[in-house]
């Protein structure tokens, strides 16, 4: 990246070369890219990040690489791009205007490792072509308009790796095709109008699964427990379909959120809603670590197991129907950085261990039946939005206007009314025993002993007359002087 601009002059594209590597990529050039340039075998082209315009340049046959990413490049694909670039291996046109379909003469560049033509405007089917490409591991059609079923030959690609198919228009079942792609580590399946039930199989015939996401799909049935058995997962979104039924106990047996998988790097985004807003997640997704069932119709009490995820970053169970309450131990998710409980039916009071969230920055318990004092100290005394708290109309405190009536205590047992009783009338009684003791010493010790010695008695009295004649005297000399001063003055 040079942040060179402009289009590149005609003399270069005139040279007469034969080229090894091109790359002009990440700067702001502008301009068509002729078809005139000459490769060697195996070239590799980057132009990606810029701003050429006009149909895809494809150039000599010669060409395995090619990246063409965010630029302004429109049209279609060229339906032979097979039969012009057959030697293809890596093709990444993703972030252009290109319309029209997916060539099904992709299926003929059978050494073909990665394929991604996502964000762009490509409409149609996802053709049935995929039979032969048993190198692909790569394969991102997402952010299109794509429409149709999944074809089954996906199920062919058994080096597949990442499938993206997310916010297209796709519908019918879950693909049972996908279950012969065993190596899979990412399925993105999100914002398609997919139905049917989460298929039992998912665990078993993709073990390597690091991220699963079906989320904004039409999604009915229950959560297969079978999906506590993948032990790498660290990201799981069924967020936004028809779910039913209890979240499984098993939650807490997801070891991958549990463990420290950062050696476990490898590329790819997602978009993934953390705190409140949808985050497009690129070279960090590796750890990230997040659960979200939001917005489906899932009934029952929270898992008590959830405790067990050290690492998860953000769990989100809104808008569903759950009961029961907060478990105790959740103050043991040390990395949780988002919390949404908001708009079920949760009771009891908040587990005073949430202040030990200190790494917690949102939070959402809003609109469920919760009860009592909110707890304070460490990160809750940053979360003062009273709306975190609304729809709670038994719960008191900071940062509520509703404060806590700490008269209004739990009611005690007749047994522990009569230890209080009994408390009461042996401190009353030690109160009366103390009181005369203090008459009695305090009394005779100064009246029984000017009785007894007389001495004592004759300069005790004399003392009193000397105060009392002192007192006559001060008395007589203020009126005097009083006197003296209301006397009218003589001219």
């Amino acid at each position: 990246m040079a942040n060179i601009s402009g289009p590149i002059p005609e003399w270069f594209w005139k040279l007469d070369l034969a080229l090894d590597r091109l790359d002009f990529g990440f700067n702001h050039l502008s301009g068509r890219v002729p078809n005139s340039l000459k490769f060697n075998d195996q070239a590799t082209v980057f132009l990606n990040g810029n701003r050429f315009e006009g149909p895809l340049p494809l150039w000599s046959s010669n060409v395995s690489l090619l990246y063409l990413n965010d630029n302004l490049f429109s049209g279609p694909i060229p339906v032979d791009i097979a039969e012009r670039l057959p030697l293809l291996t890596n093709l990444e046109i993703k972030g252009n205007s290109l319309n029209g379909a997916i060539p099904s003469s992709f299926g003929k560049l059978i050494g073909l490792e990665v394929l991604v033509i996502s964000n762009s405007h490509i409409s149609g089917t996802i053709p049935d072509c995929w039979n032969d490409l048993s190198h692909l591991f790569i394969l991102d059609v997402s952010n299109n308009s794509l429409s149709g079923e999944i074809p089954s030959s996906l199920g062919s690609l058994r080096s597949l790796k990442f499938l993206w198919l997310s916010n297209n228009k796709l519908s019918g079942d879950f693909p049972s095709a996908l279950q012969n792609c065993t190596s899979i580590e990412t399925l993105d399946l999100g914002g398609n109008r997919l139905s049917g039930k989460i298929p039992l199989w998912i665990a078993e015939r993709m073990p390597s699964l690091l991220i699963l996401s079906l989320r904004s799909n039409l999604f009915e049935g229950s959560i297969p427990s079978q999906l506590c058995s993948l032990s790498s997962l660290h990201i799981l979104d069924l967020a936004h379909n028809n779910l039913s039924g209890s979240i499984p106990l098993c939650m807490g047996n997801l070891s991958g959120m549990a463990s420290d998988l950062s050696n476990e790097r490898y590329e790819g985004q997602l978009w993934v809603v953390v705190k409140g807003r949808q985050w497009l997640y690129g070279n960090i997704l590796y750890l990230l670590n997040s659960i979200d069932l939001s917005s489906n119709n899932l009934s029952g009490e929270l898992p008590e197991g959830l405790s067990n995820l050290s690492r998860l970053g953000t769990l989100n169970f809104s808008m569903n129907h759950l009961t029961g309450e907060i478990p105790q131990d959740i103050g043991s998710l040390q990395r949780l950085e988002t919390l949404d409980l908001s708009m079920n039916q949760i009771s009891g009071p908040i587990p005073p261990s949430m202040t030990s969230l200190t790494s917690l920055n949102h939070l959402n318990l809003s609109y469920n039946n919760l009860t009592g004092e909110i707890p304070l100290g460490n990160q809750f005394l940053t979360l003062d939005d009273a709306s975190i708290y609304m729809g709670n109309p038994a719960l008191c405190g900071f940062p509520l206007t509703t404060k806590c009536n700490r008269d209004d205590e739990t009611p005690q047992s007749p047994e522990e009314n009569k230890d209080d009783e009994d408390r009461g009338e042996f401190e009353m009684m030690w109160f009366y025993i103390s009181m005369g003791l203090g008459f009695v010493v305090g009394f005779w010790g100064v009246c029984g002993t000017l009785i007894i010695k007389k001495s004592w008695r004759y300069a005790y009295f004399r003392f009193v007359d000397d105060m009392k004649e002192r007192i006559f005297v001060v008395v007589l000399v203020k009126l005097a002087h009083l006197r003296r001063r209301m006397k009218p003055e003589r001219n």
